[in-house]
């Protein structure tokens, strides 16, 4: 609990500092040789008016404290033990309860090291710690020490020649740059219509939730809490709207720490999504949280919270009702947590806003219930007795939530190459579980509660009219085409166990390498389709199956464009050693360029100042922007788009 704490003061101080180009701490390094093999690496801090500077040896069970650690990869030195820290201070916490040990104006710390490679010329340490006032901030910084000498670099200051050069490719020198500015508005249309479709996305998860056994059940407690607790009907009024908005706001919280993730780089989110460690979490947890649905065990959030917030609750005014939203949000966690944690998943790629209004988007739906019956308590007549169907209702989504763990157990295995679930198997798993899910549902499987309802039967015939209409997908060529249902959960067409003749969508003739596509342009003299993607991108699957797919538009790409497609989450492929190198960011900053994905997501973001996919350009094999970037579209809007681009390249 107490970490949690710490961690919440933490995204509290972030939100607010980023909103301020002040910097608390700055630190000065330096080094002094001490012999052939051992070397002292200095810290020396300085620390602004009113903040503390957390020291190593602070309580672990406190304040988090201070750790100095060697970066990734490096080799050939180890750390003599912990630094040498100059005179820190020590002060009662009343929060933790324990004395607390910081720096206060200034502070030195002394790492001395041992040199097991003779060759080794630089040394990088890692400095995280924690400094706070009011509020708490992270400081996480590389520092590169040279054991030649006394000079010392600082990661983010200075490269090598190598680095600068390969930096300035990745700096394109584009042309009629004037229509990239004209993209603002389409873009910002795509991007409504994206906040809309997961906001209705997030009230309809929201909807689902009420209608679990967790949520529904408290309908009646919680109408007859305001009922009894207000002396007139406006009062009440008043208290319930009030109930309603502190669960939006409570659900909208939870999604604030992503805000200032997004801020410090529009890639981390997408970065985030696309990591295959954490979608083969994403995996386990969904198919943990489908457990909890089916009913083998109970879901829960500590019991003490609850409690507390119960307790809270009885306070009375508007700290009352927030607490009371609060129990509700903790009592409720079983339900609402798996179709929460869905909706956390799928929306990292779109980035925090995207997050947040998924979020309210399923505060809201879950609110309004409440808030209503609240207010009209006489509705609860018309409401149905609580039974077997909420019961049902939480298996099927059970259902639901298996069916989605695979989404993510796929987008692991293409990132990572592995050839492990195909689309055919993908297909087959998915009209397995539909099947399940019908058999379930006309009582063959699971327990039973009473006569099976008509409504039952006719779900369950959706189900069984699911499975068969998936079946035909394990075939190599299916009896229908699947792409309007399909398109972005299933795997592409090419990733498939049949032989096929490329690795591009639709078979189409595409280059993976932007400098291999703009060659090849210029020797065909054809424009260039640039298509930043991503395997684990939903909306590129769509865009590739249901608008490319339309043979006037597939002519056009095939015929008349060079295909370029850059899979910005390509983080397993390294790039050839020679090749790697440290991109140097407009603001002075360092990124380290490793691998394909790190290459191609760096080209979009320095040249179109965007991360999210997909996202298309037009150009000339010169580099001639030929029409403002396109995302997310319509199949009309979409071949416009590329005819006006084809056009203005012949005309030149």
């Amino acid at each position: 609990m107490k970490k949690f704490f710490t961690l919440f003061l933490l995204f509290i101080g972030l939100s607010v500092f980023s909103q301020s180009d002040d910097n608390p701490v700055v630190v000065t390094p330096s080094v002094q040789k001490v012999s052939d093999t051992e070397y002292d690496l200095i810290f020396d801090v300085l620390i602004a008016e009113d903040w503390h500077l957390y020291s190593q040896y602070n309580p672990e069970d406190a304040s988090l404290p201070m750790t100095i650690s060697p970066a990734e990869g490096q080799l050939g030195y180890t750390l003599n033990g912990k630094a040498k820290e100059s005179e820190t201070e020590t002060e009662f916490s009343e929060i933790w309860g324990k004395d607390e040990i910081f720096f206060v104006e200034e502070g030195k710390l002394i790492q001395r090291i041992t040199v097991s490679d003779s060759t080794l010329t630089k040394v990088t340490l890692n400095l995280d710690a924690q400094v706070c006032k009011e509020y708490c901030l992270p400081f996480d910084e590389d520092f590169t020490f040279s054991l030649i000498g006394e000079k010392v670099e600082q990661t983010v200051a200075e490269v090598d020649d190598k680095s600068k050069e390969l930096s300035q490719s990745l700096n394109l020198d584009l042309k009629n740059t004037v229509l990239l500015k004209s993209s603002t508005d389409t873009a910002s249309e795509d991007k409504d219509n994206s906040l809309l479709n997961i906001f209705l996305l997030g009230f309809v998860g929201g909807l689902l939730a009420f209608l679990t056994p967790c949520v529904f059940p408290m309908v009646p407690l919680t109408v007859s809490f305001f009922t009894k607790r207000a002396e007139k009907k406006g009062k009440g009024i008043r208290s319930a709207l009030l109930y309603g908005f502190f669960i939006v706001l409570i659900y909208g919280l939870i999604s604030l720490p992503f805000h200032f993730l997004d801020s410090l780089d529009p890639e981390i989110l997408n970065n985030i999504s696309t990591n295959i460690w954490l979608n083969l979490f994403f995996f386990v947890v969904l198919i943990f949280f489908a457990g909890s649905f089916f009913g083998f065990y109970e879901l829960t959030l500590p019991s003490a919270w609850s409690n507390k917030a119960d307790s809270a609750s009885n306070i009375g005014g508007i700290i009352g009702t927030f607490f009371m939203a609060l129990t509700l949000a903790i009592v409720s966690f079983s339900c609402t947590g798996p179709i929460l944690g869905s909706l956390l998943a799928g929306s990292l790629s779109g980035g925090a806003m995207q997050l947040s209004v998924g979020m309210v988007g399923f505060g809201l739906a879950l609110a309004l219930p409440f808030a209503l019956f609240a207010m009209f308590p006489k509705w609860l007549n018309n409401l149905p007795k609580s039974g077997g169907w909420l019961n049902t209702v939480k298996v099927v989504l059970g259902f639901i939530e298996l069916a989605f763990a695979f989404k993510f157990l796929s987008n692991a295995d293409l990132v990572g190459h592995w050839g492990l679930l195909k689309r055919e198997v993908f297909i087959g798993i998915w009209a397995f579980i539909a099947f399940l899910m019908a058999l379930y549902l006309f009582g063959f499987i699971g327990k039973k509660y009473g006569k099976i309802s008509f409504f039952r039967v006719l779900l369950g015939l959706g189900s069984l009219a699911l499975a068969v209409y998936l079946a035909p997908g394990v075939m190599e060529k299916p009896a229908w085409n699947q792409n309007e249902l399909l398109s972005g959960f299933a795997p592409p067409k090419f990733h498939s166990i049949y032989q096929k003749d490329n690795h591009c969508p639709l078979n189409l003739n595409c280059f993976k390498d932007f400098e291999e596509g703009i060659a090849y342009a210029k020797s065909v003299n054809k424009p260039v389709l640039l298509d930043f993607t991503g395997w684990a991108c939903v909306n590129c699957r769509k865009m590739e199956e249901n608008i490319w797919s339309q043979p006037n538009i597939y002519s056009l790409i095939n015929d008349d464009y060079v295909l370029i497609s850059l899979y910005v989450d390509d983080h397993q492929r390294l790039l050839p050693e020679n090749e790697q190198f440290d991109f140097i960011k407009s603001n002075g900053k360092v990124k380290r360029i490793r691998t394909y994905g790190d290459k191609w997501a760096t080209l979009q973001a320095a040249n179109f100042k965007t991360a999210s996919q997909p996202f298309y350009v037009l150009m000339s094999p010169e580099l001639e922007v030929l029409n403002s970037p396109q995302q997310y579209t319509d199949h009309t809007t979409y071949y416009n788009w590329l005819k006006t681009g084809l056009d203005r390249f012949n005309n030149n």
